[in-house]
């Protein structure tokens, strides 16, 4: 973007992350004055997970990708990014917030970019506890950022390491370990850090507190729900699943069906710090 650009006084959740060595970097973003003629587009796909949820209209256009993207199922198109195929360069044209469509750009170009690199952008809140993290999983709405919290402020030697979206990554070595990130949805949680992974925790609403494992083919359908990226593009689909093969088969997974109370809170951290 131009140096004198307002978006970046607002990018205060990116300056942890700044690197200056550019030379590897896994992708470049640039602001278009003006839309090239897209008149020749052909729809792929429309994505939309709710109706709070953002939309995304998948485009072919010239060989490359064409994204026209909305923040609600029901909006108008409020900016297009257009990105070759493997996710290195894109072009994003602003039609609404500036700060809205930067975020998103360089969230979703994270999230393409990285798909064959053993890495997944979560939708999770994250805790730490004797530095491992603990990743709770699930819908909108099921208490997520509430399970962290309960953590937080009923067992000694919590943290958050991130509200929203953490970076899980399968290292070299095969372990497993969450970042932090620039995005941390309505909590201001940013930070340049990692753990391993100590257990994965999906949450389910229920008049009642209990936990159990899950198996294998449970562990997988539940990390299926909880990361960004189109499964339909065949290439990013076969990375997303091997990193999740890999995830399932080596860290623990548990249900946690749960009231918003601090005895859920001690029985899932007794249950999966043991």
């Amino acid at each position: 973007m131009p140096d004198e650009d307002k978006a970046w006084n607002e990018m205060s959740p990116y300056k942890p992350f700044v690197c200056e060595d550019a030379d590897d970097a896994l992708f470049t973003a640039e602001l278009l004055d003006a839309m090239p003629d897209i008149s020749d587009k052909q729809k792929v796909i429309v994505c939309c997970d709710g109706a709070d949820m953002p939309r995304i209209e998948l485009y072919e256009w010239q060989g490359q990708w064409l994204m026209e993207i909305a923040p609600l199922m029901e909006a108008p198109v409020r900016f297009y990014i257009i990105t070759d195929k493997a996710f290195s360069k894109a072009q994003f044209r602003v039609l609404g917030s500036l700060w809205f469509s930067v975020n998103t750009v360089l969230m979703l170009m994270y999230a393409f970019a990285t798909a064959r690199k053993n890495t997944l952008l979560m939708h999770a809140s994250v805790t730490v506890k004797d530095g491992k993290g603990y990743l709770f999983l699930g819908r909108s709405g099921t208490g997520k950022s509430t399970h962290s919290q309960l953590w937080i402020k009923n067992i000694e030697g919590c943290s958050l390491l991130n509200d929203d979206n953490p970076i899980l990554r399968v290292m070299e070595n095969g372990e497993i370990r969450i970042f932090g990130s620039p995005w941390s949805g309505k909590t201001p949680c940013y930070k340049n850090d990692n753990v391993p992974v100590g257990a994965f925790v999906n949450l389910r609403q229920a008049k009642k507190n209990a936990i159990r494992r899950l198996s294998l083919p449970e562990a997988y359908a539940a990390m299926c729900m909880s990361f960004s990226g189109y499964r339909f593009i065949r290439e990013m689909a076969d990375g997303f699943h091997a990193t999740n093969e890999k995830v399932v088969s080596t860290v623990p997974f548990y249900l946690l069906e749960c009231l918003p109370d601090a005895e859920a809170a001690f029985l899932c951290h007794n249950t999966v710090t043991q």
